[in-house]
């Protein structure tokens, strides 16, 4: 295994140098401590400026389109990585913008993805209900048939980014009858939409998530993405992605496991107890060793199960380190005191959602179980024992 860095052509060094200068200026003290003060994960001014400099096109585009080259798109994941930039929202914009140009009339596409691509227009995800829980195909959300539109009633949850988005990728219910694979259909909804309302949620790791409420809203036909109950098949796209099933290039550059931005502060945290614990104590160094090891191991499981690895990994670990760092490893950033200007306890706080993002790790160790190991359904409800 061939571990050795990438030697950069001429071309590829002049556009890293002038990647890591434009993201360094943008992303400031001031754009992070505004984040972590409002959790949005986006800095408007930060998208608009990589839209207007072509980052956001490329990215979005296949190098046969004009897009990235696959060591140019490594240099920029990196490079927004390590600033630590309010991002994680493009990613979901990037996957339902392709599936509205597969999927969506061409009359929409032209409508939305200049936008995409210029950064004025985002796009976010409408599919967890209050009661649904992981299992997203049992929406409860309705869109019925209204002449040449749709009315639309219900409710989502984890709406995240909708304060800035322009659209929802709403998942909807349009035959109750069916059964639940075969009743859905997807929509582009606009949010300034009349009955649409959005509150805020703030979650355990600070960040902010959304409600959303559809009471009798109105939408043409032409914001239907894919067949009438054939939601399903557009969505598996997008969850797919979401799930870490994405097939990887045969290049080698594109990130292991799923979820690698979070595993890397991760990372990042373990490097700062390192500097402030004594080192020379053989209790300390195992667990140390220990910890780097879990990490680097999560790290490089590929797919779906680095996700489960990197969640599993993030919630063992962030102990071990507040206890080496001790009590003052529960100050947060910006305290007076923190020994890791509270890294260790933001890693701490987010074990606890990255593990429900996309779906509960219990969701995901079964979908690996079942369709990777092929080792069938779990009886849910079923009696240890049949007989009495």
């Amino acid at each position: 295994m061939d571990f050795s860095r990438v030697a950069l052509s001429d071309d590829d060094q002049a556009f890293y140098d002038r990647t890591r200068a434009l993201v360094t200026s943008l992303v400031t003290d001031e754009v992070l401590r505004r984040n972590r003060e409002f959790g949005e994960n986006f800095d408007e001014k930060v998208h608009l400026a990589l839209g207007e400099a072509g980052y956001l096109a490329a990215d979005w585009n296949e190098e046969s389109d004009g897009g990235f080259s696959p060591v140019r798109r490594r240099i920029f994941n990196l490079e927004i990585a390590r600033a630590h930039t309010p991002w994680y929202h493009w990613g979901t914009t990037s996957v339902v913008a392709h599936l509205v140009q597969q999927f969506g009339a061409p009359e929409l596409a032209e409508k939305v993805l200049p936008g995409v691509l210029s950064g004025h227009i985002r796009l976010c995800l409408g599919y967890t209900e209050p009661e649904g829980g992981s299992d997203v195909a049992t929406c409860k959300t309705r869109a019925v048939r209204d002449g040449e539109g749709w009315i639309i009633n219900g409710s989502k949850m984890f709406t995240s980014n909708a304060q800035n988005a322009k659209y929802v990728f709403l998942l909807t219910n349009t035959d109750p009858q069916a059964p639940k694979h075969q009743s859905l259909t997807m929509f582009l909804v606009p949010l300034d939409t009349p009955g649409i309302e959005i509150q805020g949620i703030r979650t355990l790791d600070g960040d902010r998530t959304n409600i959303v409420y559809y009471s009798d809203v109105r939408v043409d036909d032409v914001y239907r993405i894919g067949e009438v109950n054939g939601g399903w098949t557009v969505m598996r796209a997008a969850l797919d992605s979401e799930h870490g099933l994405t097939e990887a290039g045969d290049h080698g550059l594109q990130d292991v496991a799923a979820m690698v931005m979070q595993g890397m502060l991760m990372a990042e945290a373990l490097d700062g107890v390192a500097a402030h614990v004594d080192v020379d104590d053989d209790a300390v160094a195992y667990r140390l060793g220990r910890s780097c090891a879990q990490i680097e191991a999560a790290l490089s499981t590929p797919g779906m199960y680095g996700r489960v690895a990197i969640a599993q990994t993030m919630r063992d670990v962030s102990r071990d380190l507040m206890e080496l760092l001790g009590p003052a490893s529960v100050l947060p950033t910006g305290t007076k005191g923190s020994p890791d200007d509270g890294a260790t306890e933001q890693v701490a706080r987010l074990a606890v959602p990255v593990g429900i993002y996309g779906g509960s790790l219990e969701v995901f160790r079964n979908m690996i179980a079942q369709h990777e190991l092929r080792l069938g359904r779990p009886a849910y409800g079923s009696s240890a024992s049949t007989s009495a």
